[in-house]
């Protein structure tokens, strides 16, 4: 500054085209050692702290960028793209609220400042204010209506808001604009991914790695495009080369652990998690996929237990100010049940709750719907009527999640996933409803104080395993589960070993639960019963390779490939036929099968299973004891290969089991829905006048 005129000094024009000019060309550090300089020279100039942190910023040197852009910002005041790209580095560290700030002060000196709108929608997005997000995202485009990167950011607004159409528009717009635009190709696969339009997203996955190489996320989207193709050794690839470029990416850490999951190595799985979780510790998605995972070895319940408890301490730290007051009545004549799911659709768990929902007696009740994924079917159209709202939770957060859920004034909130996919149980952490309860969807304690109860039965939750769950256990007397017929029109074939001669065992259940132990015990099952096979039909058996791989671990057993039968996945009518190849189901254990296992009772199959220790490995032991099956249920190894061979020892009395047996399961408590509705009803009127007699 001068002494006489109080003029700030400052670089010369040709300093400043110099020094635009390295920066344009991609010459950052030339460009920060010259703006450097400049600011030991000019010293109250803003120009050059501007120019350094940019060019800091340019290199990714984030944290070096923000002492000289916030000096800039303080320098003038009243030049809105200094605080824009303050504002660019407040967001590159997580600082999303002074972000928004910077952003606001920004557009107040320019309100047409269009990179700005869209600098703003970003952080709102990451805010989880989505209509916010989009609004500003609208407001760049009216500005700059051929802004490629605004339309790739409102897509990706839309797609969190489940509006995938729409998001498809957006990112084809962009290429419009921009053909040589990874991300937006990038982006476009993934919401066409989540559209179901696999080979499309696996198709732009790929041409945006042709332009851009080293595009880590690209390699993560396309791995999960192959992963839901069931090609889960090329998921897999793709997976570690996104890991290679970019080590610490929680999502494709998290991911590869899904697809290892699949191809039955849970310790590499649980340990891709625990590396997820160390990059990013407040991932909910990623310790809910490690906690799932636990499920397939034999880990001691009380670890599992410490786990769920850790994941219930995260989430809970995350919430504000939890809900301590509820609007809903306390004395009502209609009870208010909520329902958060993911699968209100063809899925097992739609399968479980249609018929629950046909017999229950809506005088008394009031169901309101906060489905968490916007996928539907025809199941979710013939659900619907009986739900009084049907609320989406898809692009809200956790936070507005809860709220919503609060203001409809629910008395009891029921979580129908645990931790499976799509699972929102971190809105349950704010307690929105006086009760929550997890049931169905999920197997195990979810590890929350704030879910109260956990629906079981007599067998799935004993008296003397209540310690494994931090819920109390509210058991229904008969079975934790009620299915629903299959909308088919399928006859129980004839026992097939009747015109085979041979003995067929089946399972068709997710590859995943085939571990070592089952490989061994059913290998022992068919080398005790002369000249029987094993037919396997499952998703992962898509796969030649991994079909190679079944039969080198049955061969590793002394089974010869031509004693197995291995089938890939059909539609749910052609997967219920093909228990008409199947004289016995085997069940896997320690996860054994819960759909599965109903559809081949359904079909005349019956399941020998194994005793468990822990709410999942008993659900084969419910499903067969409510079936009237008791004599299926194996206490040990030993005695599972003994009842395979007792079982097979007399076709006659075989067939006529099969012959009766859907009439026998249809007039049982695992498929007699108002029998089960009625059971239903009075356990959540009790939790509800329970809670209002004995109120915290």
């Amino acid at each position: 500054m001068d002494a006489l005129t109080g003029r700030i000094e400052g670089p010369s024009s040709g300093q400043i085209k110099t020094l635009a000019s390295m920066l344009n060309h991609g010459r950052y550090a030339e460009g920060e050692a010259l703006a450097h300089k400049l600011t030991l020279l000019f010293p109250y100039a803003g120009i050059t702290w501007k120019m350094l942190g940019t060019a800091r910023g340019l290199q990714g040197k984030i944290a070096e960028a923000l002492e000289p852009l916030q000096k800039a910002a303080e320098l003038l005041p009243r030049d809105a793209e200094a605080h824009n790209n303050l504002g660019n580095v407040l967001k590159d560290q997580g600082r999303f609220t002074e972000a928004e700030a910077s952003y606001r002060q920004a557009l107040e000196l320019k309100q047409n400042f269009a990179e700005a709108h869209n600098n703003l929608g970003n952080v709102l997005h990451d805010l989880g204010r989505l209509t916010e997000a989009e609004a500003s995202f609208r407001r760049a485009l009216a500005i700059k209506p051929d802004y490629a990167l605004a339309y790739n950011s409102l897509g990706g607004v839309l797609k969190d808001q489940g509006r995938l159409t729409e998001a498809e528009a957006g990112y084809r717009r962009a290429l419009a604009i921009k053909p040589d635009y990874a991300e937006a190709y990038n982006n476009l696969g993934n919401a066409l991914n989540d559209q179901g339009r696999l080979a499309e997203a696996e198709a732009f996955c790929r041409r945006a790695l042709a332009i851009k190489p080293d595009y880590a996320e690209a390699y993560n989207n396309l791995g999960n495009a192959l992963n839901d193709q069931g090609r889960f050794t090329e998921a897999e690839a793709n997976y570690r080369r996104a890991l290679e470029i970019r080590p610490d990416n929680a999502a494709a850490h998290s991911n590869l652990g899904n697809t290892l999951k699949e191809l039955g190595r849970f310790t590499e799985a649980e340990a891709s998690y625990r590396r997820a979780l160390a990059i990013k510790p407040d991932d909910a998605v990623a310790h809910s996929n490690l906690l799932f995972t636990l499920n397939y070895n034999r880990h001691d319940v009380s670890n599992n237990l410490k786990e769920a408890c850790r994941y219930g301490q995260m989430v809970a730290e995350k919430v504000g100010i939890r809900f301590s007051a509820w609007p809903c009545k306390t004395q009502p004549e209609r009870l208010k049940v909520g329902l958060v799911s993911g699968d209100l659709c063809n899925h097992p768990v739609g399968y479980f709750l249609e018929n629950l929902l046909a017999q229950i007696n809506l005088t008394r009740m009031e169901w309101i719907a906060y489905p968490t994924d916007n996928k539907a079917d025809q199941l979710t159209s013939r659900i619907q009527p009986y739900f009084a709202a049907w609320k989406s939770l898809v692009g809200r957060s956790d936070e507005a999640a809860a709220k919503l859920i609060h203001a409809d004034g629910v008395h009891v909130l029921l979580d129908l996933s645990g931790h499976t996919a799509h699972n929102r149980l971190p809105v349950f952490a704010w307690k929105p409803a006086p009760v929550q309860a997890a049931w169905l969807g999920g197997f195990a304690t979810t590890g929350m104080k704030e879910m109260d109860y956990i629906f079981g039965d007599p067998v799935v939750a004993s008296v003397e395993e209540e310690s494994h769950f931090t819920e109390a256990v509210w058991r229904l007397p008969e079975s934790h589960i009620c299915f629903t017929p299959p909308d088919v029109a399928l006859k129980v074939g004839p026992l097939p070993a009747w015109s085979s001669n041979v003995i067929t065992f089946g399972c068709f259940n997710n590859l995943a639960k085939m571990n070592d132990d089952v490989v061994a015990l059913w290998s022992r099952v068919l080398q005790s019963v002369s000249g029987s096979r094993l037919f396997l039909k499952t998703k992962q058996l898509s796969d030649p390779a991994l079909c190679d791989a079944v039969r080198r671990r049955f061969a590793a057993c002394g089974i010869p490939s031509d004693h197995l039968i291995l089938e890939g996945h059909s539609p749910r009518a052609a997967a219920l036929a093909a228990y008409n190849r199947v004289d016995i189901a085997l069940d896997p254990f320690p996860y054994p099968g819960g759909t599965t296992s109903v559809e081949a009772l359904w079909m005349g199959v019956p399941v020998i299973t194994r005793r468990g220790d822990r709410f999942l490995s008993h659900v084969g032991e419910s499903i067969a004891r409510n079936a009237g099956l008791a004599d299926w249920i194996a206490a040990d190894d030993d005695d599972y290969v003994l009842k395979a061979v007792i079982h097979t020892s007399n076709l006659e009395r075989l067939a006529a089991l099969r012959a009766g047996l859907r009439e026998q399961v249809l007039a049982s408590p695992l498929f007699d829905a108002a029998r089960f509705a009625g059971h239903f009803e009075r356990a959540l009127w009790g939790m509800w006048e329970r809670r209002h007699s004995n109120p915290e």
